[in-house]
């Protein structure tokens, strides 16, 4: 099974405390390794996080510093322990922007745990499922411009293999805290029948109960990817 999460509400969470926004994003950070540790009990296969968006660069220079921090105290301190608990991770996005330092932590994580078989964790980070779409386009653009490929060739399969999630199932669930009922350019292509989970508690108020309630509740439901599932009926007797 593989769950997309939207981690909102940090911020927030923070302000109505009369805490700074940042306080709110290092307790919404503790949370994250909560969940993953929880994944493989849960029948979670493949967890993606929306860490940072593309559009997330907006916001007021010190809050974005103070989350870039964030990015690399957790890269750099749960490096080995992710490798331990067998913990296979991959970053979606375009990294370019980011700093030369994060860069190389994003990279020797990656590499580190590439040979490993348990939870698959995508972190996206400087992401935006626009972006994706656009450097996919490009790169299939390329191939037809190199003659490696023909426009006749191109299809739903060749352009998910172009994505940052090539390889891996697309989501079946996802997942957005605080309130609001919106995807914010998060796995555009990917989340086409995904089943949505739109809760009110904040990412920092986010628990191993609340995902656990909430994959009971994904699991009651009836997913039809645009068929007609026949009814059952009884026969009188």
């Amino acid at each position: 099974m593989h769950v997309g999460i939207i981690m909102d509400g940090n911020g927030r969470w923070a302000t109505k405390r009369g805490l700074a926004r940042l306080i709110g994003h290092k307790r919404g950070a503790s949370q994250v390794k909560k969940i993953v540790k929880s994944c493989p009990d849960l029948g979670v296969k493949t967890l993606t996080l929306y860490a940072f968006s593309t559009e997330n660069w907006r916001r007021a220079a010190h809050e974005v510093e103070g989350l870039m921090k964030l990015f690399r105290g957790y890269l750099a301190n749960n490096l080995v322990e992710l490798h331990d608990e067998n913990v296979r991770v991959r970053f979606l996005g375009d990294p370019s922007p980011l700093s030369p330092d994060i860069q190389i932590l994003m990279e020797k994580l990656s590499s580190l745990t590439e040979g490993n078989t348990g939870l698959q964790l995508n972190i996206a980070l400087n992401y935006g499922g626009r972006d994706e779409l656009v450097r996919a386009t490009k790169s299939i653009a390329q191939s037809v411009k190199a003659g490696e490929l023909a426009v006749e060739d191109i299809n739903e399969e060749l352009l998910s293999a172009r994505l940052d999630t090539r390889g891996q199932n697309d989501p079946d669930l996802i997942i957005r805290t605080a309130g609001e009922l919106r995807i914010s350019n998060f796995l555009v292509w990917q989340s086409a029948y995904s089943e949505f989970a739109f809760l009110q508690e904040s990412w920092p108020e986010f628990s191993v109960r609340t995902l656990e309630n909430t994959l009971k509740n994904y699991h009651a439901r009836t997913r039809q990817f645009g068929a007609v599932v026949p009814q059952k009926t009884e026969l009188a007797e």
